[in-house]
């Protein structure tokens, strides 16, 4: 290789490692803005649960949008064994997916509710949701 080519790679390599660099730099920026943003997100969400908890409503709506609780429910187990035993036992192999099948464990327990899989949990946690006004 000429002197020329070499320098010409050297230059190439150093601009790229410069913006890798940069890209590095600028990424960990709006993590760090983006951390700050969500907690005060997640602190105004707390707030208008709250809202709707004390006042027993779903949905309100304001001059700059609505907002609107509902409920996440959540299933999983800590005991694989048990679970896996049950689900055969009880021929409902379509609670499986690599992770517990949310609706068909839903629909599983409504349509069984003497049955309970063994080291399942269950988590009901209610959110928010808001729309910027049309």
């Amino acid at each position: 290789m000429t002197d020329a080519v070499v320098t010409d790679l050297d230059r190439l390599v150093s601009v790229y490692v410069k913006i890798r660099d940069k890209k590095t730099e600028l990424a960990a920026e709006f993590n760090e803005k983006e951390k700050d943003l969500d907690a005060k997100l997640d602190k105004i969400k707390a707030a208008l649960l709250e809202h709707c908890k004390a006042t027993g409503t779903e949905s309100v709506k304001t001059a700059s949008g609505t907002f609107w609780r509902s409920q996440k429910k959540r299933f999983w187990t800590s005991d694989w064994e048990a679970m896996s035993r049950f689900i055969v036992d009880n021929e409902a192999v379509d609670l499986l997916e690599k992770r517990i099948s949310q609706g068909n464990m839903r629909q599983f327990l409504e349509e069984n509710p003497e049955l309970h899989p063994p080291g399942l949990n269950a988590d009901n946690e209610y959110t928010i949701t808001v729309r910027r006004k049309k």
